[in-house]
């Protein structure tokens, strides 16, 4: 028994859901479909889920809601009509947005709800296909699947008992289509996960019913050792542990939302990256162990858009408590961070740049400065992240000389490093304008 995820590129046009019926079509065992909403077609166009947002916040801009509806309509329009299922599709589509905008509700909980449209009516629009062409297939809401999550709009969390309900789908004949991305609360309020959560919904699904593996279908033919925007033709991934994934799809490779193995690696549950436009390739496999190999570096990921907080303090390590009331002032001022290297009297905490706009940077820092009293304090902007990526990478000897040395000969200056604190990957700070040298480096070093 198979869950198939097909992505956003893989329901963009009819063109594309056709190849998804094939698929589908193709293997018996595909009883459970999960979608997302349409991505883009082509690079310079708009995916719906951006589309609905924009429509979600027209109270802001004070422009009338029909130029935004409007092209929402003609793109499912187009894909319906194409797909010669008639107007009663759309006319549903249409109604549950009017819906949505004149419900007695907070801009937030609309909000949540016209997000959810895109994946939805992907959803109802393939079953319609796949009943058309005669495989019996059934749309279901997620609430009537069981996906029950936390009250955290915009980043939902599910919920243990959702999935004793969804193993009750086992016994079902029909192949169900079922909407990515969001689920229900306990009190009946449409949450969704964090954007790109199809892949959350998908591996969800595949442990409420055990499933033997999970298909992830997507647009490319699997996972690279690197980002092809820096090396072209880079080596091809065969198999990954979920934690190298895990670290690759944090890291910056976008293939693969960073929380959606979870669910997967609990119930040990196999997954395999796949390509809609080209589904014969074998494809990227996750699994939960593999075969120990001589070259332990699987992948190097990179991400722009950091800044680090540099804090000095001489006997920092002997005043109890510093480091919690650190991270108790980015808590009260709703600050995540997302490593936190340290030495003896100093320390340093990496932070997405979106999530410390220039704004709140000077209410931090005072803060910083009036409550622990550093001896310098100092942001650091326009910072990159390179991981290197393996299992055993921090057992094998020579990994870190190699890795420190390859960056050094691309002329450029390490800020940071991370080492230790993970098993399988090592993290390395430096200028984003540095990042394509020092990628282009790592890569000729571990793989050529």
């Amino acid at each position: 028994m198979k869950v198939t995820k097909f992505g956003g590129s893989s329901v963009a046009s009819a063109e594309q859901i056709k190849k998804v019926a094939n698929i589908v079509k193709a293997d018996p065992q595909r009883k459970f479909i999960v979608v997302s909403a349409p991505g883009k077609r082509f690079k310079k166009d708009k995916k719906i889920t951006d589309m609905l947002i924009e429509l979600g916040e027209i109270g802001r801009k004070h422009r009338p809601k029909a130029e935004y509806i409007e092209p929402i309509m003609k793109r499912f329009t187009e894909i319906v009509e194409e797909l010669k299922l008639g107007g009663t599709i759309l006319k549903e589509i249409n109604q549950t947005i009017e819906n949505v905008l004149h419900m007695d509700a907070t801009p937030s909980e609309k909000l949540e709800a016209l997000k959810a449209i895109g994946e939805d009516s992907s959803a109802k629009i393939l079953s319609a296909y796949l009943t058309s062409i005669g495989i019996p297939a059934r749309y279901m809401n997620p609430q009537e699947v069981g996906i029950i999550v936390s009250n955290n709009p915009g980043n939902a969390r599910i919920l243990p008992e959702s999935f004793p309900k969804i193993y009750n789908l086992r016994t079902t004949e029909d192949i169900l289509i079922i909407p990515g991305f969001f689920g229900y609360t306990k009190k009946g309020q449409l949450n969704t996960f964090s954007r790109g959560g199809s892949d959350i919904t998908g591996s969800i699904i595949a442990a409420g019913i055990k499933a033997d593996l999970y298909e992830n279908y997507t647009d490319v033919d699997c996972v690279y050792s690197v980002n092809p925007a820096y090396i072209e033709k880079p080596k091809k991934i065969t198999t990954l542990t979920y934690k190298e994934m895990r670290e690759l799809s944090y890291a910056g490779f976008s293939v693969f939302h960073d929380e959606a193995l979870i669910p997967a690696f609990k119930e040990e549950i196999p997954v395999c990256i796949k390509n809609t436009n080209n589904p014969k390739a074998p494809g990227t496999l996750i699994v939960s162990e593999k075969k120990p190999s001589e070259k332990c570096v699987v992948g190097i990921a990179s991400d722009t858009g950091f800044c680090s907080i540099y804090i000095s303090k001489y006997l920092m390590n002997r005043e109890i408590g510093f480091g919690r009331k650190l991270f108790a002032i980015l808590e009260d001022e709703g600050i995540s961070f997302e490593h936190a290297p340290s030495g003896i009297d100093d320390m340093s905490v990496i932070i997405r740049e979106s999530n410390l706009p220039l704004e709140k940077e000077k209410l931090v820092m005072e803060r910083i400065q009036h409550e622990l009293n550093p001896d310098l304090i100092s942001i650091h902007r326009n910072l990159a992240m390179i991981m290197v990526v393996g299992e055993g990478l921090v057992r094998t000897i020579g990994v870190a000389q190699k890795a420190t040395a390859a960056i050094s000969n691309a002329n450029v200056n390490i800020e940071m490093i991370n080492q230790g604190s993970s098993e399988v990957s090592m993290m390395f700070g430096i200028k984003a304008e540095d990042l394509d040298r020092a990628v282009k480096s790592l890569y000729h070093t571990f793989f050529d």
